[in-house]
């Protein structure tokens, strides 16, 4: 005999839409300042020259000109090393 009570399940509860995050504006766009050029979750990708990011991690062009992307070796408050995506607007 069973000594709990029955719990129930509910599946199929999933029912929220998506965050619409990743790359707005690709490498050798033109973009003007204030315009979003990645949305993400935690920095991934890492604001370089020209670019700024805001609380929520969304990185925004600082002023007017064209995006790329270069990967950088960022360092963590240990020392050790972690590849990142660095967007800049030249």
């Amino acid at each position: 005999m069973s000594h709990v009570k029955a719990g129930g399940s509910s599946k199929n509860n999933h029912n929220n839409a998506g965050a619409r995050l990743g790359v707005k504006r690709f490498g050798g766009q033109r973009v003007h300042a204030g315009a979003v050029l990645v949305r993400q979750t935690g920095a991934t990708k890492i604001a370089g020259k020209g670019t700024y990011m805001s609380r929520n991690f969304t990185i925004h062009a600082a002023k007017d000109g064209f995006v790329s992307f270069v990967k950088v070796r960022k360092r963590s408050f240990t020392g050790r090393t972690h590849p990142r995506t660095q967007v800049v607007v030249q």
